[in-house]
């Protein structure tokens, strides 16, 4: 699976940050990056989550 973000959405809310800082970063100018973005199956569970909470849904999965 493989991370999208739609970035005129994402307003750096930090949610996913929270729930998955392996893969989530905003940087000083609240920038979202993607550490991974295709994490390894033992992460995809806290993704998902991160995904599903984003409160804009600036995120998405996509298979690969």
């Amino acid at each position: 699976m493989k991370i999208k973000v739609d970035y005129l959405v994402c307003e750096a809310n930090a949610v996913c940050t929270g729930l998955a800082p392996e893969v989530f970063e905003l940087d000083d100018d609240d920038q979202l990056h993607l550490l991974l973005p295709e994490p390894p199956p033992e992460m995809m569970d806290r993704v998902r989550h991160a995904v599903r909470s984003c409160p804009k849904a600036a995120l998405s999965l996509e298979e690969n």
